[in-house]
C-alpha cells in the first residue's frame, strides 16, 4: 500500500504558516528572475541546497528583504510596471482564474484584492526538509520525490484495512506540527496514488480500493508521466482516456521499454517500490531579462551563469561532460548547442567552451531576452575515457578550480570572479 503526500499550495502554505494575516483570503507567491546575480558589485548570493537529490532543485537566493515593490516593480521613463510571475496561488485566489505561472499583472487584474507576496526559497527548503524528517520518523520507507511531494510504502507495517485512518492521522499531525495542509492518495500501485491524490485536493484523503473503475474516464493529460508528446502519440490512435489505454495493451507494448512502463503504470502492474534519494542527473540555470542588444553583455551575463553553476559542481564533487547552452531572443526566436566534452572539468574549461559556443550560436540584431545553462552525463555515472591529451593540464585546472571553490564556500560566491565577468 503506497501513500502519495502533496503538500497544498505549498509556497502559499509556507507563508500563512508564518504569517497568519494570509490565511482565509485569495493570497499568492511570486517570483521573477533574480538578476542581482548580473550586478558587477558583491552581491552576497547564496546556495540553498539542503534537498539535495534528482527532483529538488537547488536555489540561489540573496539575504535581501524583499517586498513587493521593490521586488515586482520597476519604474521605466517615469511609469511603474508590474514583473513577475505566479508561482503558487491559494485556493481562494484560484477561484478568480489565478493560475502558476499567469504574469502577476494578470493576475492582480482578475483578483484585485489578491495578497502578493515574494518567494522565500530558503523557508520552502527548511519547510520540505523538516517535513520529510517527520514522515521518516514515522514511516519506515518514504521517498522525497519534489520539494512538496513525498511517495511512502506502508505495506506489511499498517494493516490494509487500517491504511486510511492512518492517513487521516498523519495529516492531521502534520498540520498540527507544521501548519501545513496535505493531501494524501492512497493506492496498491505507485503511480496510482500519485494520481488519487488529485482526487483528494484540498486538504483530503482518497483511496483507490478498484484501479480499473477508478482510472476508465480519467484523461489521459492527467496522469504522472504522460506529457504531450506521449499525448500527441495516443491521440494519433483516438485514446483520450486511461481506460482506453487499458485496451490497448499491444500498442503499448510495440513502443518498447517508454511504452510498456507507461501501461504497466497506468493499469497498477508496475510493481515500482520506494527509491531512495536520486543523484542529480543535471545542472542548470536560467535567467529572463529586458531585450539586450550589446552581445557582449550577453556574453558577460553567461559567463556570470557559468560561475554559479561551476559553484554546484564543485559543490556536490562531479565531473560533468554534456554542456548546453541556449539563448532565447525576442518574438520566440532560439538558438541552442549541445557539446560533449571528455575532460576533467574545470572552471576554465566550462568558461572557454562556453565561449565558443556562444561565438557559434549568437545572432546579431536581435535582442536577446533569456540565457539557459546546463550541465548532465557525469562521469561518476557514466564511466568515460578522458583525453589523455589534455589531462595532466585539466587536473591542474580542476585543483584550482576546488581551491577557488574553498574560499566561495568561506566568503561568498562572487569573492572571486574572472575579468569576462566584469
Amino acid at each position: 500500500m503506497f501513500l502519495h503526500i502533496d503538500i497544498d499550495s505549498f509556497f502559499a502554505s509556507a507563508e500563512r504558516s508564518v504569517d497568519s494575516s494570509l490565511k482565509g483570503i485569495p493570497m499568492a507567491v511570486g517570483s521573477r528572475s533574480n538578476l542581482e546575480i548580473f550586478n558587477k558589485k558583491r552581491t552576497h548570493i547564496k546556495l540553498m541546497n539542503d534537498n539535495s537529490g534528482a527532483f529538488v532543485t537547488p536555489v540561489f537566493y540573496s539575504d535581501k528583504k524583499k517586498t513587493f515593490d521593490s521586488y515586482f516593480v520597476d519604474k521605466i521613463n517615469g511609469k511603474e510596471k508590474i514583473r513577475g510571475i505566479i508561482t503558487t496561488a491559494s485556493y481562494e485566489a484560484r477561484a478568480f482564474g489565478v493560475k502558476t505561472a499567469m504574469p502577476i499583472a494578470q493576475a492582480l487584474h482578475l483578483c484585485p484584492k489578491m495578497v502578493v507576496v515574494p518567494s522565500n526559497y530558503p523557508l520552502y527548503h527548511k519547510l520540505s526538509h523538516q517535513i520529510h524528517s517527520f514522515m521518516r520518523a514515522h514511516i519506515p520507507q518514504v521517498e522525497q520525490y519534489s520539494i512538496d511531494e513525498f511517495f511512502a510504502n506502508v505495506s506489511g507495517w499498517i494493516k490494509e484495512e487500517e491504511v486510511y485512518s492512518f492517513a487521516k492521522k498523519l495529516q492531521a499531525e502534520i498540520f498540527e506540527h507544521f501548519d501545513i495542509p496535505v493531501s494524501i492518495g492512497i493506492s496498491k500501485a505507485k503511480w496510482i496514488a500519485k494520481l488519487a491524490t488529485e482526487s483528494a485536493k484540498p486538504y483530503g484523503v482518497y483511496e483507490v480500493k478498484d484501479i480499473d473503475s477508478y482510472i476508465e474516464n480519467i484523461p489521459i493529460k492527467a496522469f504522472p508521466g504522460i506529457g504531450k508528446g506521449f499525448q500527441r502519440r495516443l491521440g494519433e490512435h483516438y485514446i483520450s482516456t486511461l481506460g482506453e489505454l487499458k485496451r490497448q495493451k499491444v500498442l503499448l507494448y510495440s513502443w518498447k521499454k517508454p511504452g510498456i512502463q507507461l501501461y504497466h503504470r497506468v493499469t497498477g502492474t508496475d510493481d515500482e517500490g520506494i527509491s531512495s534519494q536520486g543523484d542529480r542527473k543535471s545542472i542548470g540555470i536560467s535567467r529572463t531579462f529586458d531585450a539586450i542588444y550589446d552581445r557582449n553583455e550577453v556574453k558577460r551575463r553567461m559567463v556570470i551563469m557559468a560561475r554559479h553553476i561551476v559553484y554546484m559542481v564543485m559543490a556536490i564533487e562531479v565531473n560533468p561532460t554534456s554542456y548546453y547552452l541556449k539563448i532565447g531572443y525576442e518574438y520566440g526566436i532560439k538558438a541552442k548547442k549541445t557539446m560533449t566534452v571528455d575532460r576533467v572539468f574545470s572552471e576554465k574549461l566550462f568558461k572557454s567552451i562556453l565561449a565558443k559556443m556562444y561565438d557559434d550560436i549568437v545572432e546579431t540584431n536581435k535582442g536577446a531576452v533569456k540565457l539557459t545553462l546546463n550541465v548532465s552525463n557525469f562521469s561518476s555515472q557514466h564511466k568515460k575515457t578522458f583525453s589523455l591529451l589534455e589531462f595532466d593540464k585539466d587536473i591542474h585546472e580542476n585543483k584550482l578550480s576546488r581551491k577557488i571553490q574553498n574560499l566561495r564556500e568561506r566568503f561568498g560566491l562572487d569573492i572571486i570572479k574572472t575579468g569576462n565577468e566584469l
